[in-house]
Order: structure tokens, then sequence, then C-alpha cells
């Protein structure tokens, strides 16, 4: 289905009337979230194109996030590696340390634009959470959100941090304990609440419209980096490098670039202990077209077509699905797909806070991972923008802990 450098330039990216991206995407949910889903759809087709909505997310963005971010030259890093000149887009810097909130703002402002005074979110490595827990507090909302029982022993920090902000946290105990029955359990409360409620996903998959309405929020991200680049250095980057779990950083910086066929793109997915191995988070390295939360997309799971256990030292990339409109940018051969292992990642963790001061979040960690083989391969006249989505803060237990390092 790999298109050409042509059509991939001159294709319509947006998904069709049911939430398609190709054949995936769409909406395999239960009869009692069909209508709310329709509302949220109607909803946000009509106030993303309204001058007042767009101008109240504009000046949070502003004012609120501290948008924009910057467009850091990573010089001591790239000299190190010896290849293209690497740049960080800057999401860490965001209020609350990380891309999450942007499209959190976007979504709190749909449930106020819709009265409705509870919302709910599931969260990984807790930055959705944060992010959630923030907005919810700024605009007088009842908060919960859902965590596995492992993400909350291993990000503690912001655990701590959403309960600062008055939302409440439930530990789901079920499954494996992580991102993916957290997500199942904060659907099951929407069914049950659906008419008080307004569930703040926190990326792009799940059923439509909420792969595209998260893309969109955070797609301020790479419009950012498209006059920032020009004005830094000249051009657009030559490739573009991010980390994929469920995909909202990734293609908050990939989206607008689609068509600028001439800007290569590369998503990083947790490859764990091997891709070879069954321990590992990457369904578009080594999964298989299947419906999970809602929607058609690439997933992990095993011979009997059950949803299969991951592993990955990021809470945040535990996850055995991605959105479908990153299965579908893997189909049609406009984004390539990798994957970096725990030990990648804490070597880059490691590396690019000492090289550069910037303790980067494990997720990121992933994306810097591959950025140091693709910079090596490439010309030192070349640029890299690798997407800084998160900071480390909230992982130094997890990396002290399995460095054998006490805290307390």
């Amino acid at each position: 289905m790999t298109l050409t450098e042509q059509e991939l330039r001159t294709l319509d990216y947006e998904p069709d009337p049911g939430g398609h991206f190709g054949d995936y995407g769409g909406r395999y949910v239960s009869e009692t979230l069909m209508a709310a889903l329709n509302e949220l759809d109607h909803s946000y087709q009509k106030l993303k194109n309204d001058p007042d909505f767009q101008r109240e997310f504009d000046a949070d963005l502003a004012s609120f996030v501290g948008r924009p971010s910057p467009l850091y030259h990573a010089d001591r890093w790239s000299k190190v590696i010896g290849g293209a000149q690497i740049y960080f887009k800057r999401e860490d810097l965001n209020h609350t340390g990380a891309h999450k909130v942007n499209n959190t703002i976007g979504q709190a402002l749909l449930a106020k634009y819709s009265g409705k005074p509870r919302v709910i979110a599931e969260t990984g490595a807790g930055q959705h959470g944060v992010a959630s827990a923030t907005v919810a507090a700024r605009l007088g909302l009842e908060c919960v959100v859902y965590m596995g029982a492992d993400d909350i022993e291993r990000q503690s920090p912001n655990v701590y941090r959403m309960k600062l902000l008055g939302a409440e946290v439930v530990s789901v105990e079920s499954g494996s304990r992580t991102l993916k029955d957290a997500l199942s359990e904060a659907m099951r409360d929407w069914v049950t609440n659906v008419d008080n409620t307004f569930y703040i996903i926190g990326t792009v998959a799940g059923p439509a419209p909420y792969p595209q309405l998260v893309r969109d929020f955070n797609a301020v991200v790479g419009r950012e980096v498209k006059w920032q680049s020009r004005e830094i250095f000249g051009k657009y980057p030559d490739a573009l490098v991010a980390c994929v779990g469920g995909g909202s950083n990734a293609i908050g910086l990939f989206y607008p670039f689609l068509r600028d066929v001439e800007v290569a793109v590369y998503g990083v997915e947790a490859a764990g202990r091997g891709l070879s191995t069954n321990e590992h988070a990457a369904p578009l390295c080594s999964g298989r077209p299947g419906v999970l939360h809602g929607a058609k997309t690439y997933l992990m799971d095993n011979s009997d077509g059950q949803i299969a256990h991951t592993h990955s030292v990021s809470a945040g990339l535990d996850y055995p699905g991605v959105g479908p409109e990153h299965s579908y940018l893997k189909d049609i051969g406009r984004a390539n797909y990798v994957g970096a292992t725990d030990e990648e990642a804490l070597a880059a963790f490691h590396e690019v806070s000492q090289v550069e001061g910037i303790i980067p979040a494990l997720e990121t960690a992933h994306a810097l991972a591959y950025t140091k083989t693709l910079a090596a391969s490439m010309r030192p006249d070349q640029t890299i923008v690798c997407n800084m989505s998160g900071r480390g803060d909230k992982d130094i237990f997890t990396v002290a802990k399995m460095e054998g390092i006490s805290l307390t």
C-alpha cells in the first residue's frame, strides 16, 4: 500500500466521516457510547472553527502553558555524535512538564462548552493525569484519574501531584496493572456516567473523534517547528523524531509536515528487552491489525487473539496498541517506525542529562536513543528535530531503583 512521493504530497490526511484513516480508526464501542461520541464529534467540528473557542485555546496556550516552547540546538551532543545537527523541541518546558497539557486544555474547554461538570482521564507515566488535574482545577471541574497499580508505584511523584491538584486517583488492579487497564477502566466509568462526564483521553487512540481532536490540539507543536526551523536554520528539518506509545506527542509534531515529503519522519517505540522477545511494547514494529479501545489499529496480541502483556521501562510507552493514524502512516510509507530498547533509552537518558544539562523523560529517552543512531548516519549540514516530549523528574526514582541507588 506504500504510496509514491507525489501521492503522499497531495494526500488528504483527514479522517473520513466515520473517523477512519484508511482502514484504521472508526468506532468499535457499545451503543451506550455512540450518542456521546456523536455529540462530541458534533461539538468539536463546530467549535474548532469557532473564533471565540480558538481565541480562548490560543490564549491559554500562551499565558497558562507558556507557548511557544523553544527549539533548542543541542550543540554539544551534536558534536559528540559527529553527524547531523540535533535540535530539541522543548515540550518539557511547558506548564506540568510535558506536551500533554496542549491537548488537555483543548479537551477541558470542550467539557466546559458542553456543560459537563466532571472529567475523567487515564494515565500511565502520570503526565496526562497531572495535566488533566491541572486544567480541571483551573476550570473548577471534578476530576478522577485512572492509573494502573504498577504505574502508581513507579510514578509516585506524579500521583502526589494529582492529589495536590484535587483529583481522585483510582488504582487499577486488574490485568497488567498498567496503561491499557487504566484506559479500559476509564471507558467503563464513561459508559456509566456519560450524562455528566467528559472523558479527557490522553493520546490519539480510542474511538473517533478522539484521534483527530487530540492530534489537532497537539499539532501546535509541529506548526511552531515549521516557523522556528525556518527562522533558526533557514529550512525545514531533514528529519523529525518522536517516541510513540499511543502516539500523541509524535503525531503533534509530524502532522503539519506530512505533505512535506522531503522531511523524513521517525516514530520510536519501546523495544523493551528486545523486539525478538515477548517483552516489549512495539505494535507497529511487530504487531498486527486488530481492535483495541474502540478503534482498529496495530496491536500486540497472542496466538489466541488476546491482548498481550507488554513491557517497557517507561510507563507512558507501556501500551499494546497505538493511534490509528500512525497505523495508516506506516502502511502508506509516510512514517518510519523503529524500536529502542530499555538499555538504549537509559543510556540516552544519562548521556543527554550529562552532555546537555537536560534530564529527559524515559519516554523521550527512547526517541533520543534513535536520534543518536540517525544523526551519526547523516551529514553535519543536515538537521534533526527530536521532540523533547517531557522532563524526567518523574522518572528519577525508577532509574535510581534500577541502578540500586536509594533516594530515601
